[in-house]
């Protein structure tokens, strides 16, 4: 068994829920006190594959005819999702966010894993869609951002097809493992966490899997301890 807690999280840089989950994660592994121990593996997840570089209408425009509701319904709805944010001290303008195909933007995380900055990346990306109405499909905005981030050699990244596999293995994993939603959690290969239910559920959720470790590690213990006596 490693010494370390993984916990791999698949989601998608234009999810809402994501963000919040992500905040809530973090706030989780504030008080979890093996922190140290915990190592996040960042999982691509796209929303919509097939989405387009870019609209040419709003986001409360794209929900409304995603999911048949009125416009005023769907804005409503974003409303709600900001104060949510608020009360996490995110600032949100999803009346600016600008929806867009994501593949590029997880494979500049991926790039980003590969240096040890992907939860930097990650989250500047979560920032640059719903706080400062970025389009996260175009890859000069992209390479922007990693330079803020301080994510080096991204143009290899436009001239290559790379980390492009690792992205269609992450989704494909994501198939296996029945993930139809994002942000899903799986914590140390073991338990999964679906949807931002709280940074409590997480807490208790890591743990009974940190609990579990040190089960496992006793009856190993034992184990060895009855054979050495034989």
């Amino acid at each position: 068994m490693s010494d370390y807690l993984f916990i791999d999280v698949w989601s998608d840089v234009v999810c809402p829920f994501c963000y919040l989950g992500s905040r809530h994660l973090s706030d989780a592994l504030e008080r979890f006190d093996h922190r140290e121990s915990v190592v996040i593996r960042h999982r691509a997840f796209e929303l919509d594959p097939s989405a387009p570089h870019d609209y040419e209408f709003s986001l409360p425009v794209l929900l409304a005819k995603k999911y048949s509701m009125p416009v005023e319904r769907a804005q409503a709805l974003n409303d709600r999702l900001e104060g949510e944010a608020n009360a996490l001290g995110l600032s949100w303008s999803m009346r600016d966010a600008r929806p867009s195909n994501t593949f590029d933007a997880h494979r500049l995380i991926a790039l980003a894993a590969s240096q040890g900055m992907g939860a930097a990346m990650s989250e500047r990306l979560f920032r640059a869609y719903f706080s400062d109405g970025m389009l996260v499909s175009d890859q000069s905005t992209l390479a922007s951002l990693a330079h803020e981030v301080g994510v080096r050699d991204v143009a290899n990244l436009w001239s290559t097809g790379l980390y492009a596999d690792e992205v269609r293995s992450d989704e494909a994993a994501a198939m296996e493992l029945g993930i139809t939603g994002v942000p899903s959690m799986l914590i140390d290969e073991k338990f999964m966490v679906v949807g931002a239910q709280g940074s409590d559920h997480i807490l208790g959720v890591l743990s009974r899997a940190w609990s579990r470790r040190a089960g496992a590690y006793s009856s190993s213990a034992g184990t060895t301890a009855a054979v050495a006596t034989e």
